[in-house]
C-alpha cells in the first residue's frame, strides 16, 4: 500500500491499443509481485493474457489475484474463479450470480450513467481509458468519485505515485508498471 492506497499490479504484455512491452511476462510478474498488494493478470489474448497465464500466477505468489479482462459471460467468471482469481473485472455490466460470485466481482462502468446504476456493495474500477477506442474518457475519476461513494479503483494512465488520485481506495497499475514501480522509491 502507498498511503493508504491499495496497489493492484498489472501483468500485461500488449493492448489491442498499440501497446507493447519492453519486458515479457516473467520479468512483469517479477516487478508486479514486488510492488503489488494483489496482482492482476490478464484473460484475454488481446492483452496478451489467458486463462492458462491465470493459473501460472496463482502456483507463482499467494498475494491475491485479480482476473483482468471483459468477462462478458458469466461462466467466464466462474472460469477465472476456477482457475485461481480470487476477485474478477466485469466491464460493463452486473452479473446475473450468486453472492459467493459476486463478492469477488469488481464491477468497471463504461459511462458515468452506468456508474451511478451499479449496487452499492460492489467494488468499483474507473478506467480513464475508453475500451472502445484506447482514448481517455471525458469523464474523470473526480467525477466518478462524486457519485460512487463506496470502494472506488482507479485505473489506467498511472505513470507515478504523484498520478494516484485523491480519493482512490486502490490503483491498478499495468503498461506503466516499471516507471511506476521506480517512483516509489524517490
Amino acid at each position: 500500500m502507498i498511503n493508504n492506497v491499495l496497489i493492484i499490479a498489472e501483468v500485461k504484455t500488449k493492448s489491442p491499443f498499440g501497446y507493447a512491452s519492453d519486458e515479457n511476462w516473467e520479468e512483469l510478474f517479477r516487478i508486479a509481485v514486488k510492488i503489488g498488494d494483489w496482482i492482476s493478470i490478464h484473460t484475454d489474448p488481446k492483452w496478451g493474457g489467458s486463462f492458462e497465464l491465470l493459473k501460472k500466477a496463482k502456483r507463482l505468489t499467494a498475494k491475491p489475484i485479480l482476473a483482468k479482462g471483459i468477462h462478458s459471460s458469466d461462466e467466464e467468471i466462474i472460469k477465472a474463479i476456477e482457475s485461481g482469481a480470487d476477485y474478477v473485472l466485469v466491464v460493463g455490466r452486473i452479473p446475473k450470480l450468486s453472492q459467493i460470485y459476486l463478492d469477488k466481482c469488481l464491477i468497471e462502468p463504461l459511462t458515468i450513467s452506468e456508474l451511478s446504476e451499479i449496487p452499492a456493495n460492489f467494488k468499483v474500477v474507473w478506467n480513464s481509458r475508453d475500451l472502445s477506442d484506447g482514448k481517455i474518457k471525458k469523464e474523470s475519476f473526480e467525477q466518478a468519485r462524486k457519485i460512487w461513494k463506496g470502494w472506488l479503483c482507479q485505473a489506467s494512465n498511472i505513470r507515478n505515485v504523484r498520478n494516484i488520485k485523491q480519493g482512490a481506495d486502490a490503483v491498478l497499475v499495468g503498461a506503466n508498471l516499471s516507471e511506476f514501480c521506480e517512483s516509489t522509491k524517490r
